[in-house]
């Protein structure tokens, strides 16, 4: 009863405080944070070099209204920033001009594409093309123009899928003032309504030495570039040009694998196929894609890792063509729940199956957003033919919230023992960023349920869903979260991931960030509370888990240190394989436990930084000591290479093991349109070696040959021996009209 009344307080008051002064508030935001863009004249010519030398750039008044956001709220940044917006009809242009009083201390190690920036200075902007605060295209570089971008979603939590990989350029160069950048973004690669002159739009760059922040609009610390309801405006787009919206990309395949079975000779095969990607943009933000004969060779080979746990591992997905439409799918991310899982669809346990076709519908009008796969696998000898349907439905109201719908369906074809099997499920999101006049309160509600998946299954409603409710308080010193979620032990959701069922789970967060202005050695501490409160159906306690963390110390180095205590209780019902392979099992009961973990990392800016992550605790009959220890280095700009070793030593009653994880990773950038990967993993309960590489070279903007190479062993009579070889070229062309 308290949990519903607590829940219909916050509805009542994020619903009466989302219209409280709104219009006021942006109108003001708007006015001071306000561009027009500059129309090219005939005769004004540009070239995208980085350098801005054409001369309409001078008749275009920059625009320098940054703040900081870190470390100091609210001051002047460090440097000068400006920006300057210009469009023809097919392109958007922006240009900036980064000061900087020491270009010797501009940092750009990276050069992939996505990479992460957090070692090097960035540029970031966003483009909300509807203006209506909840969904934007992210793009970012670096002074080494490397191209990052994604798609923005708002919700609890930022979701940026950054798998979208627009087609746009951007150029950059450094001179004894700092460093200047030029982006030309095609019209035809960004949804908008023509009819709509205005778009959102917002800046953030970082000055990485001094680990800097600085924002163009909405600099507070609960607001920022990733909430589009923050940003400013864009005017003056007229007469923009998405041409007929029909995009072709035809891609052709060439393989060679071997594989040895039982130590015995091998066996080899060759390989080539074709396909294409058709889409249309039935209406400038309405798009439909049809995918014929699909292929993934390009897609990078899974992170390893050890389960010691009861339950599966989640290993996101990877994806091009899945990636795409995350965002429209994305459900209640921060409650738990997954009704939708893409990795199900052409993947069993890890292995590929063909996807013969597929059809994608993605888009919007006016208020509703939306999506739509139709997909059918092939037959091999481990699946039957299978049609899979994922359906994704939003609809905004008031004027930072949302419901929606969402809906699976797997039918296995020419097999009598599965049912088809649907899974439909509601989600509500009601946030205001104007609690209390400027306060961030976020409410997410949700209920899946699938139908039984066999003639012989006879189970309730109840049993076969899942249920649930989230209050957040994002804000700045003080966060704070609880949500309350159950799942039905017959919850299957079979497109979707669910590791565990049969629980009814509580689970509240407090944390606290103190910012030190004045101290030349410390930048933040963060201690936080966390609870954890899980029953079974019957209201028998299974797990508990109270952790605190009082030192989550950020040093103005940028190194950081954390140190936390955890109490757990665990209840175990039946007997645990541990292993998977009967050699220790872990017998039912109750067991309590401590755990005690440091972490420490230092500053990622650095040619040579590293992490130690160390860990004592009670495991089920006796105890675990993990260490986990990451170093990279970048002796070159556009060269990366790290290391990562994870080991658990285990202790029990019912004997002694230790696990071994070890991974390297190789990054060979020598331009921001080639990147060849080099990984080697090996675990020790696998016994697995594992080899991969591959190689991308963007020819332009959405055409790619990739080359790829894989090699695996496994570890028999103290040898390695191998087990399979695949070798693979792809290449794709994109042709838009």
């Amino acid at each position: 009863m308290a949990v519903k009344f607590f829940a219909l307080l916050c509805i009542l008051s994020i619903a009466l405080s989302t219209h409280t002064n709104s219009q006021d508030t942006d109108s003001e935001l708007q006015q001071l944070h306000r561009i027009e863009a500059y129309q090219l004249q005939p005769g004004d010519n540009f070239t995208l070099d980085g350098k801005m030398n054409e001369p309409f750039w001078d008749r275009i008044p920059p625009h320098r209204n940054f703040t900081q956001q870190s470390p100091n709220e609210g001051e002047n940044p460090t440097q000068i920033t400006e920006i300057y917006v210009a469009y023809d009809d097919n392109y958007l242009i922006i240009a900036a001009k980064l000061f900087d009083n020491n270009p010797d201390g501009i940092l750009a190690y990276q050069r992939r594409r996505n990479e992460s920036l957090d070692t090097d200075d960035r540029f970031m902007w966003i483009l909300d093309t509807f203006n209506d605060g909840r969904n934007a295209y992210f793009f970012e570089t670096n002074p080494a123009g490397l191209r990052g971008d994604g798609l923005l979603t708002v919700g609890q939590s930022t979701n940026l899928n950054k798998a979208w990989d627009g087609i746009w350029d951007a150029r950059t160069s450094i001179n004894d003032e700092g460093w200047i950048i030029e982006v030309q973004i095609p019209f035809r690669s960004l949804d908008f309504d023509p009819n709509n002159t205005t778009w959102g739009i917002n800046f953030q760059r970082t000055v990485r030495r001094y680990n800097e922040e600085i924002v163009w609009s909405g600099w507070r610390r609960n607001e920022g570039l990733f909430r589009p309801q923050n940003a400013g405006v864009l005017t003056g787009l007229e007469g923009l040009n998405q041409g007929l919206g029909l995009e072709i990309t035809p891609y052709a395949t060439a393989t060679a694998d071997r594989t040895w079975l039982n130590g015995q000779n091998p066996e080899s095969g060759l390989s080539a196929d074709a396909g294409f990607d058709i889409s249309y943009n039935v209406t400038p933000s309405f798009r439909t894609s049809l995918t014929v004969n699909t292929d993934f060779a390009e897609t990078e080979v899974d992170q390893r890792r050890v389960n010691l746990s009861r339950f599966d591992l989640f290993f996101p997905e990877q994806r091009d063509f899945f990636l795409e439409g995350a965002s429209i799918f994305s459900f209640v991310p921060e409650s738990g729940v997954t009704p939708y899982f893409s990795r199900n669809i052409g993947l069993i346990d890890g292995q590929p199956v063909p996807i013969q076709a597929g059809v994608q519908a993605l888009g919007r009008h006016r208020n509703s957003n939306f999506g739509l796969y139709q997909i059918r696998t092939a037959e091999t000898d481990i699946s039957n033919r299978e049609d899979f349907t994922a359906a994704r439905f939003r609809q905004n109201i008031l004027s930072e919230s949302s419901v929606g719908l969402i809906y699976t369906r797997r039918a296995t074809l020419d097999d009598d023992f599965f049912n088809d099997r649907h899974t439909l499920g509601t989600d509500l999101e009601l946030n205001t960023s104007r609690f209390m006049g400027d306060k961030n309160l976020q409410f997410q509600a949700f209920l899946v349920w699938n139908n039984m998946h066999t003639p012989e299954e006879n189970t309730t409603f109840w049993d076969r869903s899942s249920r649930g409710v989230r209050v957040a308080y994002p804000n700045f010193p003080f966060s704070m979260h609880a949500s309350y979620r159950e799942f039905g032990e017959a919850f299957n959701p079979a497109v979707g991931f669910a590791p565990r069922v049969a629980f009814r789970r509580f689970q509240p967060t407090f944390s606290y960030e103190r910012v030190f202005r004045n101290s030349r050695v410390f930048r933040s501490w963060q201690p936080e509370l966390r609870y954890e409160y899980l029953t079974d159906l019957d209201f028998n306690p299974e797990t508990m888990q109270t952790t605190f963390t009082p030192v989550d110390l950020t040093f103005e180095s940028g190194d950081r240190i954390a140190f936390s205590v955890t109490r757990n209780f665990e209840k175990l019902t039946f007997d645990f394989d541990i292993l998977r392979d009967e050699s220790i099992i872990i017998p039912p009961g109750d067991y309590y436990a401590w755990a005690y973990n440091l972490g420490v990392n230092s500053a990622g800016f650095r040619r040579l930084s590293a992490s130690l992550n160390l860990t004592h605790e009670g495991f089920w009959t006796g105890h675990r000591n993990t260490y986990q220890f990451d170093v990279t280095v970048r002796p070159l700009p556009g060269i990366n290479l790290s290391a990562d070793y994870s080991r658990s030593d285990v202790s029990l009653e019912q004997g002694d093991f230790y696990t071994d994880l070890v991974r390297f990773r190789g990054n060979v950038d020598l331009t921001p349109n080639t990147a060849f990967t080099n990984i080697i993993q090996f675990d020790n309960l696998s016994e697995v070696l594992g080899l991969y590489n591959r190689f991308r070279w963007t020819i332009h903007p959405g055409s790619d040959l990739f080359l790829v190479y894989t090699y695996n062993w496994m570890r028999m009579d103290d040898r390695f021996s191998p087990i399979e070889t695949q070798g693979a070229v792809k290449f794709s062309y994109t042709h838009r009209f």
